[in-house]
């Protein structure tokens, strides 16, 4: 049924994530035939920057090691909010090195407003002006929305004018809200996620969507994700990418407090990319595996098994790192094309969109001067997010 584009049921997809010895080899080199014979052999990649503004956030999601607020003093980092002028800077030196996207998320600070994301954007195009920018959870979106008493149709256009290009379709976690009232309690619900991701779509925007998954959940819940998404896309057909996102639990409250398991295994995260493949066929074609958390062995095994794209080479990563992941923060073009080449497969760069990059831009992403020591900017209590140079040092409360 998959192989001919027909959606599987919840039972279907459920049962395929509990395939092990020939019958995981069996799953897998089905994927792979399907994508092989559905986007071919090229492997994509963007040449990109995080930039993470802020990890101060007034959510308490249990698996998240990167924000920062009363009970995360123990946590990796000190708290920042980064001033314009470093965004603008990131932005630009990220040009320079033969970066298409800046990919821009961050903790849902409390004086944040939707006039603090307006101009994150109008400084990236200020600085560079023809850098896309994906930015902002559908969370974020809510947030914003809310602050200025408006609707999240209208203010996604006013975020589209101001340069903003795609959305991040993370804070997806998993679409069930079963889980999602242990989980994140706080955070959107599973109708609020996919209404704002539909909204996006109606006003031009496109998204990604996500999976994390390997923490309190089960193939069900996995198989109820994939199902709601294939519907939205039937519906928009403004996803770009399924992005499978392991559990890493090394730093999380969650998993400290003996709440969760200590991620998926190896077999479920490839899974996770060949049960997709099959499940999503043919509406959502590009199956990303994500190197910052899957590692080279893991990027090597989900290449053979349906994914075929990589995501951005990502010059500065700072949530996975948070959480304990060890894969370092940039794999350059040179690295990306290295391991793409070993698995037999052909390199791609392309820009977020799944366009060619300007020739320019690709030949500077190849041997890129080293970055500059980024500026964490210092947290500021402000009572409203100010402009920059008007700041006043944020006295934190015990525990903060």
């Amino acid at each position: 049924m998959a192989i001919r584009g027909e959606a599987l049921s919840e039972d279907e997809i459920a049962r395929l994530f509990t395939a092990r010895g020939p019958d995981l080899a069996a799953v897998c080199a089905a994927a792979d035939a399907l994508r092989r014979q559905t986007v071919g052999d090229s492997v994509r990649y963007v040449v990109n920057r995080n930039i993470n503004y802020t990890n101060i956030c007034l959510h308490h999601c249990t698996f998240c090691a990167f924000s920062k607020g009363k009970l995360s003093e123990e946590l990796r980092g000190p708290v920042y909010d980064l001033a314009l002028e470093e965004v603008a800077r990131r932005a630009a030196e990220a040009w320079e090195r033969g970066a298409t996207e800046v990919c821009m998320q961050g903790g849902i600070h409390p004086d944040y407003t939707g006039e603090t994301y307006l101009s994150l954007c109008r400084a990236v195009k200020e600085a560079a002006p023809q850098m896309h920018i994906h930015a902002f959870s559908p969370l974020e979106i809510r947030h914003g929305a809310a602050s200025l008493g408006m609707e999240v149709g209208p203010y996604l256009a006013r975020l589209k004018e101001a340069g903003l290009g795609t959305l991040p379709g993370t804070a997806a976690e998993i679409l069930d809200d079963e889980v999602r009232s242990r989980l994140c309690p706080d955070k959107l619900r599973t109708h609020e996620w996919l209404a704002i991701v539909e909204a996006a779509h109606r006003v031009g925007l496109r998204t990604t969507a996500t999976i994390m998954f390997g923490h309190m959940e089960h193939p069900r819940h996995w198989a109820r994700h994939l199902k709601l998404l294939r519907a939205l896309q039937e519906k928009t057909g403004g996803i770009t990418e399924f992005v499978p996102l392991p559990f890493v639990s090394m730093e999380a409250p969650l998993y400290r407090r003996g709440k969760a398991r200590p991620g998926p295994t190896f077999r479920e995260a490839v899974l996770m990319h060949a049960v997709a493949r099959l499940a999503l066929h043919p509406v959502i074609a590009n199956i990303q595996v994500s190197w910052v958390k899957m590692g080279e062995s893991g990027v090597r095994a989900c290449l053979a098994a349906g994914a075929s794209d990589l995501g951005g080479t990502l010059m500065n990563e700072s949530i996975s790192r948070a959480a304990g992941a060890s894969h370092g923060q940039e794999w350059a073009p040179e690295q990306m094309q290295r391991v793409i080449e070993a698995c037999g497969r052909t390199p791609q760069q392309r820009t977020t969109l799944y366009g060619v990059p300007p020739t320019g831009q690709s030949l500077r992403s190849f041997a890129a001067p080293p970055l500059l020591p980024p500026v964490q900017t210092p947290a500021m209590r402000t009572g409203r997010w100010r402009a920059p140079g008007d700041r006043q040092p944020l006295a934190l409360d015990p525990g903060t």
